[in-house]
C-alpha cells in the first residue's frame, strides 16, 4: 500500500468513531419518533384505539424525564466508550424485544429499555461528539450530531413508516435493532478509551429550577411542547382520517414537516442575531397558530401542507431559540441546566399525548389541533408578558460547561 493510501485510510480512521456516534444519534431519534408513524398499525394489530396505543408515546418520554438526570447522576464518572457498549448493547436487545413482542404491555416494557438508553445516551453525546472529533473539527462533530436529529425526522421516520406499511411495524424495531449491532461493533473495534470528567453538582439544581430566567424558561417549555405534541403525537392518524389522505400522502406529509426543520436551521442560522425577538416569538405563537389551524386546513391537501410548513417552522424556532436561551442564562452550567431541560421538554412530550388522547376519547381526533393550539397560545402570552422583558440585555453566550 502507498504512503498515500496509508495516509487516507489512516485520516478516515480517525473519523470511525464520530461517524459512529452520529449514525447512533439518528438512530436514536429515528426510534422515539417512529411509533407517531405507525401509530395506527400498532393500535390494530393489538385491538387499540389511538388513545390508547399513544400511550406508548407518553410513557417513553415521561421514562426519559424521570430517568436523565438520575442516571447522568450514576454513570458521570464512568468510561465513556464502556457506558456507550451499556447503553447500546440494551438498546440492541430492547428492539429485538420490541419485534417480537407479544402483548402491548410487553411492547411497552421493551419500550422503557429504550427509553433508560435515551436518557443516557443523549446527556453525553453533544460533549463526547467535541472530544472524539478530529483536531480542528470539533465544532463540525457537533453540527454533526444536531444534524442527526433532523435527518431521523425528514429520512428516519418516514423510511420506517414506509417500512411498517409494507412488512409489519415489528420489521422497523428489527431493522432498527440490526443497524444499532452493526454500529455496537464499531465502538467495541473502533471507539477510543476516554475517562469522563464531568460529575453533576446536587447544589446547582435549585439555583436553574427555580430562577425566574431559566425557570421560566422551564414552564413554558412544559406548556409549549404539551400543545404541540398533543395535536404532533396523532397527526398520523389525523391525516388518514381527517384529511382523508392515503398511506404514501401520509408518509410525504410526514418527510415534509421534518424537511422544514432542515430550512428553518438555515434560516435561524442566518437571521437569529438579526431578528431574536421575533424568533422567539414565533416559535411559540407562530407555533400555536398553525396547530390552530389543522382542522380548518384539512379542507384540502395544499392547505394541509401549507399548514404543516408552518408549523414545522414554528416548532424548529423553538428547538432552537430557546436552547439558545438557556445557554445564553447558565453559560457555566449548560450541560446541568440542558438536561433538566430535556426532562422538562419530555414531560411536556408525554403530556401532549396524554391530553391528545383524551380529546380524541372524549371530543374526536379532529379537534387535537384546536385543543393543542390553545395551550400554545396561553404559552405565547407568557412569553409575550413575563419572558421578553427578561431577554433583553442578557450577555451572548461564551462559555459552555
Amino acid at each position: 500500500m502507498s504512503d498515500n493510501a496509508m495516509g487516507q485510510s489512516s485520516t478516515f480512521r480517525k473519523w470511525i468513531p464520530l461517524i459512529t456516534l452520529t449514525i447512533l444519534g439518528f438512530t436514536f431519534n429515528t426510534t422515539e419518533y417512529i411509533p407517531i408513524g405507525l401509530l395506527t398499525d400498532i393500535g390494530s394489530d393489538f385491538g387499540l384505539s389511538e388513545s390508547q396505543a399513544g400511550m406508548i408515546i407518553t410513557v417513553y418520554a415521561w421514562v426519559v424525564m424521570i430517568a436523565s438526570l438520575p442516571l447522568m447522576m450514576l454513570f458521570a464518572k464512568m468510561e465513556f466508550k464502556k457506558l456507550l457498549i451499556l447503553i447500546v448493547g440494551l438498546f440492541v436487545l430492547s428492539h429485538i424485544a420490541s419485534s417480537v413482542a407479544i402483548g402491548f404491555n410487553s411492547l411497552m416494557g421493551s419500550r422503557i429499555g429504550v427509553a433508560l438508553c435515551h436518557a443516557i445516551f443523549w446527556s453525553i453525546t453533544p460533549p463526547l461528539a467535541v472530544k472524539i472529533a478530529p483536531d480542528g473539527k470539533k465544532s463540525l462533530g457537533l453540527a454533526m450530531i444536531i444534524g442527526a436529529t433532523s435527518t431521523a425526522m425528514v429520512a428516519g421516520l418516514p423510511l420506517g413508516r414506509v417500512i411498517g406499511l409494507y412488512v409489519g411495524w415489528r420489521v422497523t424495531f428489527a431493522v432498527i435493532g440490526v443497524l444499532s449491532l452493526i454500529l455496537l461493533i464499531s465502538i467495541f473495534f473502533y471507539f477510543p478509551k476516554i475517562e469522563s470528567t464531568g460529575s453533576v453538582k446536587i447544589k446547582e439544581l435549585p439555583k436553574l429550577i427555580f430562577s425566574g430566567d431559566i425557570g421560566g424558561i422551564y414552564l413554558l417549555t412544559a406548556v409549549a411542547i404539551t400543545g404541540h405534541y398533543a395535536a404532533y403525537s396523532y397527526i398520523e392518524p389525523f391525516l388518514a382520517q381527517v384529511s382523508q389522505m392515503s398511506a404514501d400522502v401520509v408518509t410525504i406529509a410526514l418527510a415534509v414537516f421534518g424537511g422544514v426543520g432542515i430550512i428553518g436551521s438555515y434560516l435561524f442560522n442566518k437571521l437569529f442575531s438579526k431578528f431574536h425577538y421575533f424568533f422567539v416569538g414565533f416559535a411559540v405563537i407562530g407555533t400555536g397558530i398553525f396547530v390552530l389551524l389543522l382542522q380548518f386546513s384539512a379542507i384540502s391537501p395544499i392547505t394541509m401542507f401549507l399548514c404543516i410548513i408552518g408549523w414545522g417552522l414554528g416548532i424548529t424556532a423553538y428547538n432552537l431559540a430557546y436552547q439558545y436561551e438557556i445557554i445564553r442564562f447558565a453559560p457555566q452550567s449548560t450541560a446541568i441546566a440542558m438536561s433538566i431541560y430535556s426532562g422538562i421538554y419530555n414531560l411536556g412530550i408525554g403530556g401532549g399525548a396524554m391530553v391528545g388522547g383524551k380529546v380524541i376519547d372524549n371530543l374526536g381526533i379532529k379537534y387535537i389541533g384546536m385543543v393543542g393550539g390553545a395551550i400554545c397560545l396561553v404559552a405565547g402570552i407568557f412569553v409575550l408578558f413575563y419572558l421578553f422583558p427578561r431577554f433583553k440585555k442578557v450577555p451572548e453566550p461564551t462559555t459552555q460547561a
